[in-house]
C-alpha cells in the first residue's frame, strides 16, 4: 500500500473550487490554483431572474401590401400612346411594324389594337393631334385685325407659326408622310394653309391698295412666296441643321418686308 507521502506526490498543487452563493443571470465560477485566480463567467439565457416579468414574444412584422397599379382612363392612355407614337414616327418614319410601335409606346401589341383598330387609324389620330391640332384658329382672327399694321400682323403670325408649329418633330412627320404617299400633307395644305394664304394675300392687297387675284391658284401662289420662305427657314435650321446665327425673328422680318415690297408688282390693280 502506498504511503501518504507517495499519494501526496501525485498532486502537483491543491485545488479548491468555490461557487458564488448569489443568484443572478450570470454565475461566477472561481478557480483558485497556486495563488492565481481566474474568473469565468457563464451567462444563462434560459433562466429568468427572480421576480422578472416574462418577455412577451414579438408580434410578426406586417409589411405594407403593394397597391395594384391603377388603370388609366382610356382617353388618357390613348393620349400617351399618341404622344409616343408621334415621337417614334418622327424619328423612324411611318413605315413601321405595329410590334415596334407598341414597344416604343410602352404597351403590348394587343393593347395598342384595343386603343386603335389599325395602324392607319393610329396614323390618322397622330395627324389630327400633331399636325392639324397645333394650328391655332386664333391666328386667322389676328391676321384679319385691320387695326394692326399688316407688317406687324405678318411678323407676329409667322414668328408664332415658326416657334410653335414648325418644330423638328412636326416637320419630320410632315415630310415622312409625303414620302409614304399618305394624304397627311395634302389634307393639311388644303384644309389649313390654303385658307391662311387667302387671308394673307387679301389683307396685304387691302393694306397696299391693290386688287385680289381672281384666280384662286394665282392667289395662293402669291401667298406661297412668303409662306414657303418661312417654312424653308424652319427646314434649313431644324432638318438640315444649318448653323446660321442670324436670329429667326430677324430672318422672318426680312422675308415679310421683301414680300410686302414685291406684292404691288404681283397683285392686280384695283378696278375703277
Amino acid at each position: 500500500m502506498a504511503s501518504p507521502g507517495c499519494l501526496a506526490s501525485l498532486f502537483v498543487a491543491p485545488c479548491r473550487y468555490t461557487l458564488s452563493n448569489h443568484k443572478s443571470s450570470r454565475e461566477d465560477l472561481f478557480l483558485e490554483s497556486d495563488g492565481h485566480r481566474s474568473v469565468m463567467k457563464a451567462k444563462r439565457k434560459d433562466v429568468a431572474e427572480p421576480g422578472s416579468k416574462p418577455v412577451a414574444s414579438r408580434a410578426p412584422i406586417r409589411r405594407p401590401m403593394k397597391k395594384a397599379p391603377q388603370r388609366l382612363p382610356r382617353a388618357e392612355r390613348q393620349a400617351r400612346v399618341l404622344e409616343k407614337a408621334a415621337e417614334y414616327f418622327a424619328e423612324h418614319g411611318l413605315n413601321a411594324q405595329t410590334r415596334a410601335i407598341a414597344e416604343a409606346c410602352g404597351v403590348s401589341q394587343r393593347l395598342l389594337y384595343s386603343l386603335f383598330p389599325s395602324k392607319a387609324a393610329l396614323i390618322d389620330e397622330v395627324y389630327k393631334r400633331e399636325i392639324v391640332g397645333t394650328f391655332r384658329a386664333m391666328w386667322f382672327v389676328q391676321l384679319k385685325d385691320r387695326s394692326v399694321p399688316i407688317e406687324s400682323r405678318l411678323n407676329t403670325f409667322y414668328r408664332e407659326y415658326y416657334d410653335t408649329l414648325l418644330t423638328r418633330q412636326w416637320l419630320r412627320l410632315f415630310l415622312y408622310s409625303s414620302l409614304e404617299d399618305l394624304q397627311m400633307a395634302p389634307t393639311y395644305t388644303n384644309a389649313v394653309v390654303t385658307h391662311a394664304l387667302e387671308i394673307i394675300v387679301t389683307e396685304t392687297a387691302h393694306a397696299l391698295g391693290c386688287g385680289v387675284p381672281a384666280d384662286p391658284a394665282h392667289l395662293t401662289e402669291v401667298g406661297w412666296l412668303l409662306h414657303g420662305s418661312v417654312s424653308h427657314l424652319a427646314i434649313r435650321r431644324r432638318i438640315y441643321s444649318n448653323d446660321n446665327t442670324t436670329p429667326s425673328d430677324a430672318v422672318i422680318a426680312m422675308h415679310v418686308r421683301a414680300f410686302l415690297t414685291s406684292a404691288p408688282a404681283l397683285l392686280p390693280a384695283l378696278e375703277g
